[in-house]
């Protein structure tokens, strides 16, 4: 697969800037004073516009051409386990770790009223 990176192609990345700067553009914007900040509306309606016209006219075929007999190998098979393992991990100590915050909560003595 010529031109990806990571297993994707340029779209996905042009996308991703597109938003990541909509959402640069809509949060300074939401500062401003005025009709300015009412701007925000157009900026997102005009990248959804850009977003949906991109996804639904592609220029690649959605098919890749057909090729002799390809042999699908996970090469990453351990490693991949091992990742889960550890996130598993991490996943259940910090749940471990919230819900002995919570439980060993100080609660603290109301005072008394000496009249």
């Amino acid at each position: 697969m010529a031109g990806t990176v990571l297993g994707v192609g340029a779209g996905v990345f042009i996308l991703a800037l597109l938003w990541v700067l909509v959402l640069l553009l809509c949060v300074l914007l939401s500062r401003a004073s005025g009709i300015a900040r009412f701007s925000v509306i157009f900026v997102f309606l005009g990248a959804v516009i850009i977003t949906s016209v991109l996804l639904l006219f592609p220029r690649a075929s959605e098919f890749p051409a057909p090729e002799v007999e390809t042999k699908i190998v996970d090469a990453f098979f351990i490693g991949r386990y091992v990742l889960l393992a550890f996130l598993s991990a991490v996943f259940l100590g910090g749940l471990f770790l919230v819900l002995t915050h919570h439980i060993l909560e100080p609660i603290y003595a109301k005072p008394l009223r000496s009249y």
